[in-house]
């Protein structure tokens, strides 16, 4: 009896020790821990069920492997030592997978392609983070899927212009993370960042402001720098093809009918009153202050889209330009923080609400959303708005991005549209993550608790209703965030949070155990060179 009693006590602390190296962000269905060790070098073969189907998994690993260990695994047959990866199709949830680790092999196998990506960013996190040229890895069995179809990050190119490069590497960070869709914010006020061959001043003229304000907006002082840029259509093919390459798709946001300065700068004609000079907010201004200007601070501007025939033809042509360059079912069109100023000031839309029988500007921007709409479907593809395209009307087929709070996305889910839950008070990443940040942030405070703990189906629907809830997303918003490593440190960690919020059934969550798994993240991200904030776990919620 006492034989079996430290029998079985010498089992529990192998395996004990085996699980201390195996923690894994998002927290998957079920980790249960094997005593064994499988060591990965440059040996290991890599075997493959479909060449075809793998080949995106089976580089990216070994592009890893090269980048950070200095070696890569041959694709040849083997009977041990050995990765695998097998497609063994099945119903399975798009993006399950099992891993299976054993003193003589892994094996990864999913009824789809993203399964098997998932599982191989799973091994990555099994990696030891200390750079040798054998790697022990712990014996493991993972079963795992998705919680949510759609987990995605938000980047705003429109407030500062982030260089190609980066752009790739955020997409990276989104991958290891098991995300699966990128948003990418490219039309603003204060920069136009994509290629428009049918309008070339897009690019010439909107997309550069002579200066940005020092400090909060609307700022104490302007740096005089004339800054911009934008991606030409071939760099934005190769980076859509890019982020293809792992499994996820980038959602293209063109603003519209507000935060369109910088498109109105480049084509007056856009705007209700074209001879008019753009309205200033910041304190001090660079440069002419006669004529249409990109703007150089923050904030919400009245100078919006005419609703036109002519602004109506231009934004079908540019929606034409950006659908030939992303294959994503959706085009997000903004809709947010849209003033009716200049609508109500203007006779021409007066006219235009008595005509078609509309009570308010408010119905007016639901008309002209639903014209955009009505265009996208007819060439087969939907739109994302922000939760303002509510008011006034919904359009037909339109998924709402709630950010206003919950209320937004709860208002659509009950009348039957889908729903992306990405509300301020847990999904903005511009905001402080401690009370006291050591450089300029918007203002707000979202401790990285704070994030983990959202849930994205709102206590106020019915079970019915949260198959609505299509997904979760976070939005990093850049007005004080001018270069990659500011972008890099609001982000981590709380990007793991963020990934556990849309990957974990909410039953396997628990932010104490989280906290121990971020320990391993954030070696990774030491290994990945990344600017991460190292005070993360020093600010309590008190929310």
């Amino acid at each position: 009896m006492k034989k079996l009693f430290f029998y079985v006590m010498a089992v529990c602390v192998g395996n004990s020790a085996f699980a201390q190296g195996i923690h894994i962000i998002p927290e998957p269905e079920s980790v249960t821990p094997v005593q064994a060790t499988f060591t990965l070098s440059a040996n290991t073969n890599i075997i493959v069920s479909d060449k075809s189907k793998t080949e995106k998994t089976t580089t990216y690993l070994n592009d890893y492997l090269k980048k950070y260990y200095s070696f890569s695994l041959p694709d040849k047959s083997a009977k041990i030592n050995y990765v695998a990866f097998r497609l063994a199709p099945n119903t399975d949830t798009v993006g399950s997978y099992t891993l299976d680790v054993t003193k003589d092999s892994i094996v990864i196998t999913s009824g789809n392609e993203q399964g098997l990506f998932y599982g191989m960013q799973t091994l990555i996190q099994l990696l030891p983070t200390t750079v040798s040229s054998t790697l022990q890895i712990s014996g493991v069995i993972v079963k795992d899927a998705p919680r949510l179809a759609y987990r995605g990050m938000m980047l705003d190119c429109g407030r500062h212009f982030m260089p190609v490069d980066f752009v790739k590497k955020y997409i990276d960070y989104l991958a290891l993370h098991k995300f699966n869709t990128f948003h990418w914010h490219l039309t603003e006020d204060q920069g136009w960042r994509i290629e428009i061959k049918k309008y070339p001043r897009l690019t010439k003229v909107g997309a550069w402001r002579n200066g940005t304000i020092i400090g909060h907006h609307p700022g104490t002082g302007n740096d005089d720098e004339r800054s911009g840029g934008f991606y030409t259509q071939k760099e934005i093919k190769d980076v859509v093809k890019y982020a293809a390459d792992r499994y996820i798709t980038i959602i293209p946001e063109i603003e519209m009918p507000g935060h369109s300065s910088a498109a109105i700068a480049a084509y007056p004609q856009l705007s209700c009153f074209p001879d008019s000079s753009t309205e200033i907010q910041a304190k001090v201004w660079s440069g002419p202050r006669t004529g249409k200007q990109v703007q150089q601070s923050w904030g919400v501007y009245p100078d919006i889209y005419a609703p036109t025939e002519y602004t109506f033809k231009f934004v079908e042509n540019v929606l034409d330009e950006v659908i030939k360059l992303f294959p994503s079912k959706y085009i997000h069109i903004g809709g947010d923080e849209a003033p009716k100023d200049y609508w109500n000031k203007s006779p021409y839309c007066q006219q235009l609400m008595k005509n078609l029988g509309l009570k308010n500007a408010d119905e007016l921007q639901s008309y002209f959303i639903q014209r955009v709409e009505k265009y996208l479907n007819s060439k087969g593809r939907q739109i994302i708005g922000w939760d303002e395209i509510l008011e006034g009307g919904l359009a037909p087929n339109a998924t709402i991005m709630s950010w206003r709070g919950e209320d937004g996305g709860i208002a659509a889910a009950q009348q039957h549209h889908n729903v992306i839950m990405s509300p301020g008070g847990w999904m903005y990443i511009d905001h402080s993550q401690m009370k006291h940040e050591d450089s300029l942030t918007i203002g707000g405070y979202l401790p990285i608790q704070r994030v983990y703990s959202y849930n994205p189906f709102p206590a106020k629907l019915t079970s019915d209703e949260h198959k609505y809830i299509e997904g979760v997303q976070a939005n990093v918003w850049t007005e004080y965030m001018s270069n990659p490593a500011k972008v890099e440190y609001m982000v981590f960690p709380r990007m793991a949070a963020v990934a556990e919020v849309g990957w974990t059934q909410l039953a396997n969550k628990n932010y104490n155990d989280f906290k121990t798994r971020l320990q391993d993240e954030i070696s990774r991200y030491k290994l990945w060179g990344v600017n991460y904030c190292t005070k993360w776990d020093n600010q309590p919620d008190t929310k």
